[in-house]
């Protein structure tokens, strides 16, 4: 997991340290911190956090589904193969994605095929802000929604899932 850092310390950085320190916070994205250097320096950690947002808002349609699909689905074959990034584990094991049963193993699988059929992206959702069984019912709420959307939800999402990030690298 990201260390705690200084924002000062964060202004100083190269554009490949400052890369390569905030690229876990929109996962396997780094493109967005590497534009996200060039805006230096940030007062504070919410200033980093809006120049993020407003690079993903400005993003092109393609940036934005390549994005999203960089996402791991939840309990899905990374989490089994053991290749989440860090934040992702630790995100996914706080919700108790790496515990489930047998029968919501097999519901959660088949959710996840239905909504990247739907939506030719993973479902995406900040789980800090939900318990095991506020995930399974906002996957189902929002599976059947139109594509454009969901690709609105799963970006604000995102945005949401940055900001934890964020937080916790900078406390």
């Amino acid at each position: 997991m990201i260390k705690d850092i200084a924002i000062k310390k964060l202004n100083n950085l190269s554009e490949d340290d400052f890369t390569q320190l905030l690229a876990e916070i929109y996962e396997h994205s780094s493109w967005i911190p590497r534009k996200a250097w060039s805006n230096k320096p940030y007062d504070n950690m919410e200033h980093l956090h809006q120049t993020m947002l407003k690079i993903v808002e400005d993003a092109t349609l393609e940036q934005k589904l390549a994005l999203l699909r960089a996402h791991p689905q939840l309990a899905g074959k990374e989490a089994k193969d053991g290749t989440l990034t860090g934040s992702s584990t630790e995100e996914q094991s706080a919700a108790n994605l790496n515990a489930l049963s047998k029968g919501e193993m097999d519901d959660i699988t088949e959710l996840n095929q239905r909504y990247v059929n739907n939506h030719q992206f993973p479902f995406i959702i900040a789980v800090k802000n939900h318990d095991k069984a506020g995930i399974f019912s906002e996957f189902k709420r929002r599976i059947n929604n139109p594509t454009d959307e969901e690709l609105n939800v799963a970006i604000q999402q995102v945005g949401l899932i940055a900001n934890f990030r964020l937080t916790a690298l900078f406390h």
